[in-house]
């Protein structure tokens, strides 16, 4: 089987920074332990930064980069929107066209499950592509744009829920051979738990007329499992890829999860024997940015860094309420 690697990450974050008061106005903010403590800050995306938008800066620079490498060619696409802006094409044509890609990619696919986890997904999907000789590059690109579109209007944003969520964008590249191999990866689907994330629209379907605004569709019974869930999940995940590697989770030299909350983050180290250090948080600075929260968080620590060559860096997540998780192991 091909080698293939993660040889490059990136990320945009819209310019617009939000505090916690925009939602709570003068009432004290929930405690940090629960699930929906807020972030001190978090990014909106403004009317113009469409899902593409966002995907084409972030992924431009890191183009730039594998270009200067002598990769010019990108053979697949892959996406993941948390919230689609192109309802009948998906994003990867449009991010295609406005990137100039040359040839156009034979693989343009548009995942739309996988959520907080769809960036190790993606990397399945890419890494399966090239390993079997099929393509040699796979550009990744996963957007969070739900913060400033749909939690920040007048009916939603009082929820305690609405706080949590920020925008942006995380991309990865990858490419066959050894360079920064993906070790392996690991999937879960919680098929039963699909419909227990919905919206909430009364009693319409979410694109017909009506007077309440759409919304996640929250009970606390279904909070409480979905917390159970995904304390259970993330070490579950990471706990089996490091048993197929035949190394310990706390030989994990890096470990970026999504970021959902501070509760999460810190049962997920705790769990896994990991030293809080070890574990990145970025909640603080961006707030939840589902699908983007990976890669955003491990952009960041490459570019401060915070991984140095031949750490085991371990990418771990999982979405909405449990019916997906996923984990992935490489070699920086």
């Amino acid at each position: 089987m091909i080698p293939v690697s993660l040889t490059d990450v990136g990320s945009y974050l819209p310019a617009h920074s939000v505090d916690t008061s925009f939602y709570t106005g003068d009432e004290a903010p929930p405690a940090d332990g629960v699930m929906f403590g807020p972030p001190a800050r978090r990014r909106h995306a403004a009317p113009h930064e469409t899902a593409t938008h966002m995907a084409v800066e972030a992924a431009r620079p890191v183009l730039e980069r594998r270009r200067a490498l002598g990769e010019d060619r990108v053979d697949v696409v892959l996406t993941n929107v948390a919230l689609p802006d192109r309802a009948f094409t998906g994003a990867g044509a449009d991010i295609v066209a406005r990137l100039g890609l040359d040839p156009v990619p034979e693989w343009i696919i548009d995942v739309h499950n996988s959520g907080c986890a769809s960036f190790v997904y993606l990397m399945k999907l890419g890494r399966s592509l090239i390993a079997s000789g099929q393509a040699r590059t796979a550009l990744i690109c996963c957007v969070q744009n739900m913060a400033g579109q749909l939690f920040a209007r007048p009916e939603v944003r009082g929820r305690k829920h609405a706080a949590v969520p920020g925008d942006g964008c995380g991309v990865g590249f990858l490419s066959a051979g050894d360079a920064s191999p993906v070790l392996d990866l690991v999937t879960y689907h919680g098929v039963e738990y699909a419909n227990d994330m919905t919206l909430a629209v009364d009693t319409r379907k979410y694109w017909e007329p009506g007077e309440g605004e759409i919304d996640i569709g929250f009970t606390e019974s279904r909070v409480k499992q979905i917390v159970a869930r995904g304390n259970r999940l993330v070490p579950q995940v990471t706990s089996e890829l490091c048993a197929r590697l035949d190394t310990p989770t706390s030989d994990i030299d890096v470990l970026i999860t999504n970021q959902p909350n501070r509760m999460f983050l810190s049962n997920w180290h705790t769990e896994l024997g990991l030293k809080p250090e070890r574990h990145l948080d970025t909640f603080d600075q961006y707030g939840n940015l589902f699908g983007a929260g990976i890669p955003v968080t491990l952009a960041q620590a490459r570019d401060e860094g915070r991984i140095t060559k031949g750490d085991l860096l371990v990418l771990s997540g999982f979405a909405h309420a449990g019916d997906f998780a996923a984990a992935a192991a490489v070699r920086w």
